[in-house]
């Protein structure tokens, strides 16, 4: 017989409501409490959204981060982003980097002064490196991008709750929506708290969040349906109970597997991608978490016409696969 790893037997009988003013209402006070982070401390945007100086780098000589990012350390420049870029059109011996510098002492952009530094500096670890363009990012550039970025995730949540209203009911819309609110204003928060760097790549990482635990809600939420089609006369609670049981372990060996790889990424993966990395993994957790105690929550909270009446599940959206 082969052997098969569970995190879950196929079969449990948890009660997932027997703790709900501390599972839920921690949730509402953990949001409560990130909004007021976020308010108070604020963000640690950065250089993608408080401006600076951008600066590509070309070499012959292959680029090392590392090393690139200690030369620069005596300047005490701030924040400093420093990635390579590849390219096919690239030649062989063709090595680019991209350096960002946050503003200096108030100033939109890096003075001749820091830059003629800043050069000298990489100079000594490369002195076949060469400055092949420098662009300034100024405040108004940086104001649209946070615009665009709130913009991205409004309607990133909207077409998830269009769609959701489409396959299912109102209901089950509203609940999936609020429960991704919550992961998103909750990662808010601990960036807020500990003043971690919160850019461009914190969005992304924002967005993929919303796609993944969308998706383990979806996963209970179709269970859910079936099996109030199955269990009639069943109190709504236990039927709710009996569907996150059902799909448990399916949510867990998704939830542990992605999370296994983004650990690996989060360790090994080195600075630039390290905050990307922890967004997510800490969102997925979130997304797990609210997928199983939140959204169903908050639907048994509103109601389900059980009724004999056409829902609006019966629609011609509601059997096209997820």
């Amino acid at each position: 017989m082969a052997f098969r790893f569970k995190l879950a037997p196929d079969k449990t009988n948890f009660d997932f409501f027997k703790h709900q003013k501390i599972t839920f209402g921690g949730s509402v006070v953990a949001t409560i409490l990130a909004l007021v982070l976020w308010a108070v401390m604020g963000l640690n945007f950065g250089i993608d959204f408080r401006g600076g100086t951008s600066i590509r780098t070309e070499s012959t000589n292959a680029v090392d981060v590392g090393v690139m990012r200690e030369a620069l350390k005596s300047l005490d420049l701030g924040d400093v982003s420093i990635a390579t870029i590849s390219d096919i059109s690239f030649a062989a011996d063709q090595h680019v980097a991209q350096l960002r510098i946050a503003p200096q002492d108030g100033q939109e952009a890096v003075t001749p002064e820091t830059m003629a530094q800043v050069e000298a500096a990489l100079k000594v670890v490369d002195p076949a490196i060469v400055f092949a363009a420098v662009e300034s990012v100024g405040p108004k550039v940086s104001q649209e991008l946070i615009l665009s970025a709130i913009l991205a995730m409004v309607a990133a949540s909207a077409c998830i709750m269009g769609y959701i209203w489409l396959r299912f009911e109102w209901q089950y819309a509203l609940g999936g929506v609020v429960s991704l609110v919550h992961d998103i204003f909750i990662t808010i928060g601990v960036f807020a708290l500990f003043q971690l760097k919160f850019d461009l790549t914190i969005i992304a990482a924002l967005l993929t969040i919303l796609g993944y635990s969308i998706n383990d809600t979806v996963v209970v939420f179709d269970r859910l349906r079936e099996n109030l089609q199955k269990y009639k006369t069943m109190p709504l609670k236990e039927v709710m109970n009996l569907s996150v049981n059902e799909t448990l372990s399916r949510t867990l060996m998704t939830s542990v597997t992605t999370l296994i790889a983004l650990g690996a990424m989060l360790i090994f993966g080195g600075d630039v991608i390290r905050g990307f990395a922890f967004a997510i993994f800490f969102g997925v957790v979130l997304g797990t978490y609210s997928s199983v105690f939140v959204a169903k929550n908050l639907v048994l909270f509103i109601g389900l016409d059980r009724g004999d009446k056409p829902k609006k599940s019966n629609n011609e959206f509601a059997n096209v696969d997820a």
